[in-house]
């Protein structure tokens, strides 16, 4: 067996990030009247969207800290709809990082892919989130003992896809590059920062996104790798 070390990414690849987001951002809609300004809660989800992209950017670079990214994009999604209110923003940042990391949905077949692979590998999360919140999801989603290190981060210092986050979590968890494999399904962030660092990957493309990247496997479902594992 080639590979002794799996590691997982975990928003969007096991934790189904959308489903669990527009749950949250809908509830928080309704519960501080936002219809009285937005047209619905979609439209202020994809508005939240825009924003927090641009704002998760610079954290990631380094740029913008932890505490500021909370509230600021909620603060610029609010003032979209004609709404100055920093408080408003704080509270709704703080609800949104409590209530959200509670919701449960997992992408289809992660649990059956997990069930199967524990036997036969050692498997560790990489993940950029907050150390609050992605040790909240495992522990919600009843995933957690599947994995022997969990590396967000926060403990290692760096944001993938820099090579010192998968040298810090390669290293915790004792594992050679050659042992080793990434799934991920942010092509830049997960796949070509494992690729840069020299490990093979696994690219989790359930939409099919078209690239010209050349990466060791893709797939478009959790289940094929059942195939490649």
């Amino acid at each position: 067996m080639k590979y002794k070390h799996i590691l997982f990414d975990l928003d969007r690849t096991l934790w189904d990030f959308e489903y669990n987001m527009r749950l949250t951002l809908t509830d928080i809609f309704h519960r501080h009247n936002l219809g009285d300004y937005a047209p619905s809660p979609e439209h202020f989800i994809e508005t939240f969207n825009i924003h927090n992209d641009r704002l998760w950017n610079s954290y990631q670079n380094g740029d913008l800290k932890k505490e500021v990214l909370r509230y600021k994009r909620f603060e610029k999604t609010l003032s979209d709809y004609g709404i100055s209110n920093k408080d408003l923003a704080m509270v709704i940042g703080q609800e949104y990082i409590e209530e959200s990391p509670k919701k449960t949905a997992l992408i289809p077949y992660s649990i059956e892919v997990l069930d199967y692979l524990i036997n036969r590998y050692q498997l560790h999360i990489i993940t950029n989130g907050f150390n609050e919140v992605q040790f909240t999801k495992l522990e919600l989603c009843g995933i957690s003992h599947y994995f022997t290190k969990v590396i967000t981060s926060e403990i290692s210092g760096y944001h993938k896809p820099r090579p010192e986050a998968f040298g810090y979590t390669l290293a915790s968890a004792n594992a050679r590059k050659e042992e080793s494999i990434m799934i991920g399904d942010n092509l830049e962030i997960d796949i070509m920062g494992a690729k840069a660092f020299g490990i093979d990957q696994i690219y989790f493309n359930p939409t099919q996104a078209k690239h010209t990247q050349e990466v060791t496997h893709e797939i478009t479902s959790l289940l094929e790798l059942l195939k490649i594992l």
